[in-house]
Formats: C-alpha cells, structure tokens, sequence
C-alpha cells in the first residue's frame, strides 16, 4: 500500500471520527436541556448554541429534533439492554440477584432519564417520520425481555423464584420500578419525606429479593 493510501485512510478515519464525536455532543447536548427545560421548550437552535455549532451543522446528523428525541430513547434503552445482559451473565455465573439488580439499577440510577424517556416516547409513538427507529427501539426491548424471561425462567426451575410465568417477575420489576420513578416527582412526597435517594435504594433491596421462592401466598 503506498504512503499516499495509508494517508488517505487516516484521514477518512479521523473525518469519521470527529463526526462522530459531533454528534454525540448534540446528543448530550440536547439531553442536558430536555432535563432542565423539558421538551417543548427545547428547540434545535438551542441545541446547536449548546454544542457550540451552527443550526445548520445539526442537520447534517439529525433531521428534525424528532430524531434527536428518538435518538435519546434508543440510546437509553440499548444501555438498558446492556446492563441487563450484564446482570444475566452475572447470574449464571451464581449470582441470582444480579439481573434484578441490574433492571433495578439502570432505571433508578437516574430517575429524570428514565421519566423522560417515557415521555418522548409517548410523544413520539405516532410519527409516522420515525416508524423505522420506534421499530428498531421495540426490537432491542423486545430481545432484552426474551433474555430475561430465560434467564428468569432458569431461576424458577432452579426453586429459586416461584413458579409463576416468567413475565409476571418481569413486569413487576416493572411496575416497582415505574412507581418508583413517579415518587420522585411527586411533589407532596418530597415535601413529606425529603431527599429520596435512600428509599430508592430501599426499593432496590426490596425488588432484588421479590418474587423469590417462598414468598406468595393466596390470598
């Protein structure tokens, strides 16, 4: 290869590379003020300002603000999977709690994320401009559940969650979690009870031993 192709080559890299690195500072960027500002106050001039690149530097990654809300869910759910797919090679190893705690962990490690990206995604659903990425992010839930549901289903085989069908553990982690998520922000509560950090630390504790064998009884 001549000195004149490796050159070449660098440079497209490099080229790849700092487009990249632009585009996850609009992600970051935007992210930072959906959390501050919330969404309708967001807009893709503010974004580009925050990165410090011009609006029309935006549109060359994103074509609307849409895709870059929907951007944001499919980052957040894919660290989701991610984390969970973590846990689940933790419990086969001989860890039973660490898939719970995994779910757990991602979802109320930042509980501003998480209510966010539920909202965006409501708001989104219906784009008939992002049916292909609302596909892509029901995909990466969806392969996320069926490794869980396995993993769970092993567990219960094992005697040590109870036998019930695996999505039922699932969706509990689920409803704890999302309950969890809507304390938070509930303002009566916080004024009631303060800085909430300990009990979602508590609620943690409490959902990695849910569901264990033992524990249901008929009413």
């Amino acid at each position: 290869m001549s000195v004149f192709s490796t050159d070449s080559t660098g440079k497209i890299r490099e080229k790849k590379k700092r487009f990249l690195d632009r585009e996850q500072r609009i992600i970051d960027k935007a992210l930072e003020l959906l959390l501050r500002d919330g969404v309708d106050r967001v807009t893709v001039a503010a974004i580009a300002e925050a990165a410090d690149i011009g609006k029309g530097t935006v549109y060359k990654h994103f074509q609307s603000k849409s895709e870059i809300l929907i951007r944001i869910i499919l980052d957040y759910q894919s660290q989701i999977a991610a984390n969970l797919q973590k846990g689940i090679e933790a419990t086969e190893e001989g860890d039973p709690g660490a898939t719970v705690k995994a779910y757990f962990n991602s979802r109320l490690s930042n509980p501003a994320l998480d209510r966010l990206a539920s909202q965006l995604e409501l708001r989104l659903d219906d784009d008939a401009n992002l049916v292909d990425q609302m596909q892509q992010l029901r995909e990466v839930r969806r392969a996320a559940t069926e490794n869980l549901n396995q993993m769970v289903a092993k567990l219960i085989e094992r005697g040590v969650l109870e036998d019930v069908p695996p999505h039922y553990h699932y969706l509990a982690c689920w409803a704890l979690s999302q309950g969890a998520v809507d304390l938070c922000f509930d303002k009566g509560f916080r004024e009631q009870f303060g800085d909430m950090d300990e009990l979602l630390k508590f609620i943690i504790n409490i959902g990695a031993t849910m569901g264990n064998k033992g524990q249901l009884r008929d009413l």
